[in-house]
């Protein structure tokens, strides 16, 4: 697994929203206290992305994020409205690359997946084959989350709406590989969609700042936890907080 988190607000340092708080995702990295068995440590390289002009810009690194010093002196350098940033816990098999690590991004949108897709690759054939071959021969990195994202993408340049994207993507997977882990994060600097489809995920707004991540990161009482196969959609002024739109799904017996 991962942990992700997203921020939208008055412009801050880039850094401050990953390493503030007494739980910061930095502090999830090394000791993150809800991984539902997906491991016990997020030390595979990192991501951070940050919005200037209407365009999402980013860094990534593959070492851990407490160990990559230049990174923390460039993030210190930045500031901006908007920030998405996530530390890895890489699934048994992928490649321990920089290219693998979240957020990927293109244009305003940047897209991250705390979780996996069971059953990869063969589980991810029907939604590869949506995908342009231009756009699938190009992805970042042979993972679920890269291949993921490249068809997210290209709904997206197609026009639709994230919420309408992520829930399909999360509904389609989910309905036949349901032991998957699904909590995807899309963002374009302005709106921040997410999903929980297996792991945890917790909201905090205060209606000039909203922040989305896979585990509170301090210990103020505005944080909620978000109920396992919702969606989020949320902006510094709304929080809209529902059940996936999917067809029913028959659960599997234990």
């Amino acid at each position: 697994m991962c942990r992700h988190l997203a921020y939208i607000g008055e412009p801050v340092r880039v850094s401050d929203i990953y390493t503030a708080g007494d739980h910061s995702l930095v502090h999830q990295s090394y000791l993150p206290k809800d991984m539902r068995g997906g491991g016990v440590i997020n030390a595979d390289g990192y991501g951070v992305a940050w919005w200037s002009d209407g365009e999402a810009s980013r860094y990534r690194s593959a070492s851990p994020i407490w160990a990559d010093r230049s990174g923390e002196a460039a993030m210190s350098s930045c500031r901006s409205h908007a920030v998405v940033a996530a530390v890895r816990s890489a699934t048994v098999g992928m490649p321990l690359v920089e290219t693998a690590c979240a957020p990927f991004i293109s244009r305003q949108w940047a897209f991250s997946h705390n979780g996996y897709v069971a059953q990869w690759p063969h589980s991810v054939v029907p939604l590869a084959g949506e995908i342009p071959l231009a756009d699938l021969m190009t992805v970042d990195a042979p993972t679920d989350s890269a291949v993921l994202w490249a068809w997210v993408r290209h709904q997206l340049h197609n026009g639709r709406a994230a919420s309408d994207v992520l829930t399909e993507l999360t509904c389609r997977i989910g309905a036949e590989f349901p032991s998957s882990k699904l909590n995807f994060l899309l963002c374009d600097g302005h709106t921040i969609t997410a999903t929980t489809w297996g792991h945890s995920l917790s909201v905090r707004s205060d209606g000039a700042t909203v922040l989305v991540a896979s585990e509170p990161t301090d210990s103020s009482p505005q944080w909620r936890a978000v109920p396992d196969r919702h969606l989020v959609v949320a902006t510094t002024s709304l929080v809209d907080v529902h059940p996936l739109a999917c067809t029913p799904i028959e659960e599997p017996q234990i």
